[in-house]
């Protein structure tokens, strides 16, 4: 069911500073860089390795990553774990009673299906589920 970790979720203010940071101090460009409507959210990613580092900026005060911010500042959000099929892996999980966030698959970033975990069933871990 899970094949790798696909990214880590970074919470920041700004993605502008970060962008300057992996490109003046790595030599990195983003991989990829777009607007999630949905979840309120700039998402800008670098490759490094097999993982991606995705760095997450608030477009609205009450989009989660905001709420997150201003509980706990600039961070680690969540670990993404790449999945075969997503809804089996939700089912799978409900089964054993764990909590879910997401009961159904959304688009993500890069048109991804996503779905949340909660942290409450993952010891402290907001863990997203991600499928290609």
């Amino acid at each position: 069911m899970l094949k790798k970790v696909d990214h880590i979720g970074i919470a920041v203010t700004s993605i502008e500073p970060v962008k300057q940071f992996y490109r003046e101090v790595f030599g990195l460009e983003p991989v990829f860089e777009e607007e999630v409507s949905e979840q309120k959210v700039r998402v800008v990613g670098f490759q490094v390795g097999e993982t991606r580092l995705e760095y997450l900026e608030p477009t609205a005060e009450d989009s989660p990553i905001a709420r997150f911010l201003h509980k706990r500042g600039e961070g680690m959000h969540h670990i993404a774990l790449s999945v075969t099929h997503i809804q089996h892996a939700l089912e799978v999980l409900k089964s054993h009673g764990i909590q879910l966030i997401d009961e159904k698959p959304r688009i993500g970033a890069e048109g991804k299906k996503i779905a949340f975990v909660h942290p409450k069933s993952t010891h402290g871990v907001l863990i997203e589920l991600s499928e290609e």
